[in-house]
């Protein structure tokens, strides 16, 4: 098994959603001991941002490309290749104003290329990222889910089955800005959902 751990915190050391993305991860390699575990810290190395200069970098023919455009798309070509080369993702996604930071965001705006990780065809959009398991930890300073103010799990859903990643499984973390007693209960309660998507 290939685990490949993303940590979306704009904090390197001490954030929630890491903590939670590595109980996640002691898990799988608990039950697979030979498993390989590729972590990417999106906080102390992130990914520069979708702007006009990458993409005239996506869109110039390979052969056609500058030096610095070609380093540009390199950059990204690290990260599909990281994800297509994983069997199990794990992302680690604190909430930020009700969506998904920034790191993550740039992360999957790097990952969906087309041709690449999902295609256009005469039914729809076909996802080419098959046959993972993802697993996603969400940190959450008050209580959110299941209420419409949480836009975090469809949007990650959504995006998730575009580039064919269907089989994902949410573990929440929240109230964790409510008070120590409520942070302990975040943490059990993110146990108990890990119990059931590990059952």
């Amino acid at each position: 098994m290939n685990i490949l751990q993303i940590n979306a915190s704009a904090r390197s050391v001490g954030a929630n959603s890491t903590r939670v993305a590595e109980r996640i991860v002691a898990r799988l390699r608990a039950a697979n001991p030979d498993a390989s575990l590729t972590v990417r810290d999106l906080a102390a190395n992130p990914h520069p941002v979708l702007d006009e200069a990458a993409l005239g970098a996506l869109f110039t023919p390979a052969e056609q490309r500058s030096a610095e455009q070609a380093a540009r798309v390199a950059l990204d070509d690290a990260l599909i290749a990281e994800i297509q080369a994983a069997d199990t993702v794990v992302l680690g996604v604190p909430m930020y104003n009700f969506g998904v930071p920034v790191q993550l965001k740039n992360w999957i705006d790097a990952i969906a290329r087309a041709r690449v990780t999902f295609r256009y065809t005469e039914n729809g959009v076909e996802g080419l990222l098959k046959g993972k398991k993802v697993y996603v930890a969400l940190a959450r300073g008050g209580r959110y889910r299941d209420t419409p103010a949480d836009s975090q799990v469809p949007y990650l859903k959504t995006v998730l089955a575009f580039l064919g990643m269907t089989d994902v499984s949410f573990i929440y973390a929240e109230g964790l800005a409510l008070g120590e007693e409520a942070a302990v209960q975040a943490f059990a309660e993110a146990e108990a959902d890990m119990d059931a998507a590990f059952a």
